[in-house]
């Protein structure tokens, strides 16, 4: 018999919850659909390019590029040339993009295949999954509370759990390794430089669009917590009694107070994303020069360095959750104190 422990308290919750993980998913593809429009594409000479000199390119950078390379053409697009990078209509592809699809239709369809026939003693899939949406329910109630966690527990759970299954997948061996590149002179590629495949959250477009969904949810969880007026005053309004000249003061003190503020929250969406992309983007550089340090050994050198990344893939994830978990605390709980 299966060990019940795992009995998801809220079955209709989730089942909601699932729902707004579909939805959720796809508005976050929009989103780096969207943002890859303002990063540059450099593209890439490629192996299949008879014409191509691998001499010039000697000297060239071996890491990871900053800029996620973009794929074939599709329906309505062109595929990528010297000058102009290729299209999906308005859209450059990329393939951290590719590899987003890809991650988010698994987890989706395992959502769907664990919650398709939900039993009262859970077993197999639907064990593991009760488990992981009651445990980040559970954790994040005890650090924003029941009734903010029951608005927007969908959100975190979701940024969570799309975090770290990304991050995982990069880890994946094939990714940043199958694709075109710089010929040598044995026929071979010296260097992936057009990789197929790429980590999402190396790809600061990603983590920027991620980032601004989350700004715009905080913006609208503020306003439905404290009201346009309740929300400038949150911001501006002056903290703790005060009477006579100090009062007056203490206005002025913070209002610039919230001049700085204000800063700070324009601000985060950057931090956010780059927080998020520096780490994964320095993890995958590290994983390739260690896979260059012994040209022998480069599918055992950079092994334990793996379960290092396992590690981070998992902490960035709790750390992105948290962070915009407080920082939605900390706009809607203003209200709760002035009343009391």
């Amino acid at each position: 018999m299966s060990n019940p422990v795992f009995r998801l308290r809220l079955p209709i919750a989730s089942v909601r919850w699932l729902r707004l993980f579909v939805l959720f998913a796809a508005v976050w593809i929009i989103g780096g659909l969207v943002s890859s429009v303002s990063f540059a594409q450099h593209p890439e000479i490629t192996a299949a390019d008879p014409n191509a000199h691998a001499a010039p390119h000697a000297e060239a950078h071996h890491g990871l590029s900053p800029d996620a390379p973009v794929l074939y053409h599709g329906i309505g697009g062109h595929p990528a040339t010297d000058s102009e990078p290729a299209k999906i209509g308005p859209f450059a592809a990329t393939n951290s993009m590719l590899v987003t699809w890809i991650v988010a239709i698994v987890v989706i369809a395992f959502a769907q295949y664990a919650t398709r026939r939900i039993k009262e003693i859970p077993d197999g899939a639907q064990n593991f999954w009760e488990w992981l949406v009651e445990s980040l329910h559970d954790f994040l109630e005890s650090i924003i509370g029941h009734d903010l966690v029951k608005k927007t527990f969908w959100f975190f759970a979701t940024i969570f759990i799309f975090i770290l299954f990304t991050n995982w997948a990069g880890l994946i061996p094939g990714v940043g390794t199958i694709g075109w590149g710089i010929p040598n002179a044995q026929g071979g590629l010296e260097h992936i430089s057009r990789p197929l495949f790429r980590g999402v959250n190396a790809d600061l477009n990603m983590t920027l669009a991620m980032a601004v969904v989350f700004f715009v949810c905080w913006v609208y969880w503020a306003l439905q917590a404290n009201g346009p007026g309740g929300f400038i005053l949150h911001i501006f309004g002056p903290k703790g009694d005060t009477t006579g000249a100090l009062k007056v003061l203490m206005i002025g003190v913070f209002v610039l107070v919230g001049v700085l503020e204000v800063v700070s929250i324009m601000f985060r969406p950057v931090s956010l994303s780059f927080r998020l992309y520096g780490n994964v983007f320095a993890g995958e550089n590290m994983l390739e020069s260690m896979a260059q340090i012994v040209p022998g050994l480069s599918w055992l050198i950079p092994v334990p360095f793996y379960f290092m990344e396992l590690l981070v893939g998992l902490v960035q994830a709790l750390v992105f959750m948290l962070l915009t978990a407080v920082f939605t605390l900390l706009i809607t709980q203003h209200d709760e104190k002035a009343h009391h």
